[in-house]
Formats: structure tokens, C-alpha cells, sequence
């Protein structure tokens, strides 16, 4: 189907967003930034129960901000979402996902612990890679001290935190670390060396073009990386039947369509449960804007849905 009107509308709203390879970084994180709270602007953050910020402490003495959230309801142990945000591994925070988070809290009615991971190229890979395994490990070994049901964790993320999340999960699976009951991947980069049509095809894509992939890749792994580690590359891992049970959500217009779905269809044929659902007439980091975006909610609202269903199983 055609754009979406609505995205024309959105994008005339935030203005023209200049070509991330003709700016420094520190402009680039800038102009996020004043995106973040233009949204914010135009946005009523959703009540939750309570907000509490934490560090995770990394092998190498790091401390990784977290933010937790936790619902209204009250509960002796919380189901948890683990959430990594998008932004290509070089932008975006825990503040620039404030409003997802609050919004899978309330929906979900689950905590969820919100990962600051390190950014590239400060922190190329695999740093987001061990931040984000290292939140996990976190998760479970301190969910008592946190109301966290260590036997019903989930985690997600969208673009660069789909990518975190798939990888953390297979970082699980291979080192025999905790059982994950779910992944939520909201338009997962899942292919680092893959060359798929929808990449070819969104050479001027609205909020992530080819340009914007390769700088974000450039940052992220520079030449040396083997775009075929599942680490960076998770559709390349070997024993996809260990992985959980998984919702890939993608957008029509977005460059990273084909190999999120592929990422799906793989998980399907290695017997994983696994729903795919593709947003048509959307673009990359739609469920970035649920108030201007109808269908930015409603792929929130399935993502919450599945979690619901998912902390469920076994009762």
C-alpha cells in the first residue's frame, strides 16, 4: 500500500532531518535529542506505579544506567520486560524510550528495567553486546531484591535494541544463562553482511535510509567485525531451536523489513513460536511515535498483548 498520509504529516511536524554522514556526532546526538522532546512536548507520559533509576555494574567496572519501571498494580513479584532502545547503537537513552517503557508497563502489566547500554563509537561492539547480557544476568540474579520474577522474564527492543535483544537471548541459550520466556522485536536488525530487496529500495527511506546504515554501521563495527558473528548478525546463529518464543513486528517502508521477517521465518522453521506481523505503509521507528502514529499504539498495544499472554503460561 501507499505511505501512510500520516507519516508525511509527522514528518513535515519534526522538520526535515538532515543526512547523519554530514554532521559531527555531537550535532547528530543534539538534533536526537531535541526530537526526544519535541515528542515529549506533544506527549503526556503515561502514569506508572513507580519509576526507580539503578546501575548494573560491567566486568570491566562500568557502571550501566537502568531505569525500572513498575506498574500501578500491587504485587509481591512483577513479570519483567528487559528493553533496549533503537538508535542505530549510536543514539538514543533510556530517556529517548521513556514513553515505550511506561507504555508496555502499564499495558503489560509487568516491570520493566530500561537499559542504558554503551554507545558507539565511544563504545563500538561489543559493548552494547555485554551490556545488554550483563543486564540480564542482573536481572536474575537480583530479582528478588527487586520484586523481579526471576522464572518470567522477557525481553525486547526496537531496531539496533531488537539486534540486543535476539543476541542477549542467544548469549543465553549457548551459555546456558537464565531462561527467557519471551522476545519482543520491533523491527530487529538481524542481518549485519545480509543484502535484502527492502535495503536496495529505501535508498531516501523517511527516519533511516541506506546513508543512515552505513554511518550507523561504520560507528558500531567499524571494518574489522565478522558480519557473520551472531553477535552481530543473530539470523546466522547455528541453533536458532534454543531460542524463546518471539513476535517480530516490522514496517513496509523500512529498510530492515526483509531481514527482520527473514529472522521470523527462520525461528518458524527451526520450530520456535514465533508470530511475524508486518505494518503496512509504516516506516522504520514507527512505535517511536504512538501519539501521532495510530498504528504506533496499536503495535505497542500486540507487543503488551503477547507479553500478557506469555507471563501467563504455566499459571
Amino acid at each position: 500500500m501507499p505511505l501512510d498520509p500520516a507519516i508525511s504529516q509527522m514528518m513535515k511536524y519534526m522538520g526535515q532531518r538532515p543526512a547523519l554522514n554530514e554532521h559531527t556526532l555531537r550535532h547528530i546526538r543534539g538534533l536526537s535529542e531535541a526530537g526526544s522532546r519535541l515528542l515529549g512536548q506533544h506527549a503526556k507520559p503515561e502514569p506508572v506505579g513507580r519509576v526507580v533509576d539503578i546501575t548494573i555494574p560491567a566486568a570491566d567496572g562500568y557502571k550501566i544506567p537502568a531505569r525500572c519501571y513498575y506498574p500501578e498494580a500491587d504485587m509481591d513479584v512483577y513479570p519483567v520486560l528487559i528493553y533496549y532502545h533503537g538508535g542505530g547503537f549510536v543514539l538514543g537513552s533510556v530517556q529517548s524510550h521513556d514513553h515505550i517503557a511506561r507504555l508496555f508497563c502499564k499495558l503489560a502489566r509487568c516491570a520493566v528495567v530500561s537499559v542504558d547500554y554503551r554507545l558507539a563509537p565511544e563504545h563500538p561492539f561489543p559493548a552494547a553486546v555485554d551490556d545488554a547480557y550483563t543486564s540480564l544476568l542482573l536481572v536474575h540474579r537480583q530479582a528478588s531484591e527487586h520484586q523481579w520474577d526471576p522464572e518470567r522474564i522477557a525481553i525486547g527492543g526496537d531496531s539496533a535494541g531488537g539486534n540486543l535483544a535476539a543476541v542477549a537471548s542467544i548469549l543465553a541459550a549457548s551459555q546456558q544463562g537464565p531462561a527467557i520466556r519471551y522476545q519482543l522485536l520491533y523491527y530487529p536488525v538481524t542481518d549485519m553482511g545480509g543484502d535484502y530487496p527492502s535495503k536496495q529500495s529505501a535508498e531516501h527511506s523517511p527516519l533511516l535510509s541506506t546513508d543512515d546504515m552505513a554511518f550507523f554501521s561504520r560507528c558500531y563495527i567499524g571494518e574489522q567485525a565478522d558480519p557473520d558473528d551472531p553477535r552481530l548478525s543473530p539470523i546466522r546463529y547455528g541453533h536458532l531451536e534454543q531460542l524463546p518464543p518471539a513476535l517480530v513486528i516490522t514496517a513496509e517502508y523500512d529498510p530492515l523489513r526483509d531481514e527482520g521477517e527473514a529472522f521470523a521465518e527462520r525461528l518458524k522453521e527451526a520450530g520456535v513460536p514465533t508470530e511475524a506481523a508486518r505494518y503496512d505503509g509504516m516506516i522504520h521507528g514507527f512505535i517511536t511515535f504512538p501519539q501521532l502514529l495510530p498504528q504506533g499504539m496499536q503495535a505497542i498495544e500486540q507487543g503488551a498483548n503477547a507479553l500478557v499472554q506469555a507471563f501467563r503460561m504455566d499459571e
